[in-house]
């Protein structure tokens, strides 16, 4: 019976959510299989991948073959390093000990990846809210100089009657002069 580990899709339309399990390689994509060895939640930034390691290494020495989108995510996880690894200590090249320590090694390194770039997208994040604040602060002091400026010219507005005022003196003084004349 040849088995793969494969994605088993799960979730509503358009929030997929995938349960990562051997399977033989006959059966429905989302039907019968013979063990769940973890999940995978691409909704989430970076991606949740929640593995058992070393059942999925167990699986491979067994001879299960991982689909092209579980090859990649085993790599991340490190599980075929492991593999090889442990096909090393079999053959004399190395010892489990040393082994053990590499792959602890590559796995350290590989969290430190990931920690970085949880803590890049959260710094983008704060950058973003705060541009976006600064951003809003700029257009309420713009509504609030459009408003004093719309209320400035009622202001000026009232002083206009009076120079009207003075120059209807100014004909009844010019009137005046008339008079004087004649």
């Amino acid at each position: 019976m040849p088995v793969k580990i494969r994605l088993q899709r799960h979730g509503k339309k358009g929030k997929p959510f995938f349960h990562i399990v051997a399977a033989d390689s006959r059966s429905p994509r989302d039907g019968k299989f013979i063990e769940r060895i973890g999940s995978y939640n691409p909704n989430t930034n970076p991606a949740t991948i929640v593995l058992d390691n070393d059942k999925a290494l167990d699986w491979l020495q067994k001879g299960a073959q991982p689909t092209e989108t579980m090859r990649a995510m085993l790599s991340y996880r490190g599980v075929l390093y492991a593999l090889h690894l442990h096909k090393g200590v079999a053959k004399g090249a190395l010892t489990q000990e040393e082994a053990d320590k590499r792959l602890a090694a590559w796995r350290e390194s590989k969290e430190q990846k990931i920690q970085a770039k949880r803590d890049g997208l959260a710094k983008n994040k704060e950058e973003a809210k705060t541009k976006q604040l600064k951003h809003e602060r700029e257009v309420n002091e713009n509504r609030l100089k459009a408003l004093a400026a719309a209320a400035a010219p009622a202001v000026e507005e009232a002083p206009a009657p009076a120079p009207v005022a003075e120059e209807t003196a100014a004909p009844e003084a010019a009137e005046g002069n008339e008079n004087a004349e004649a």
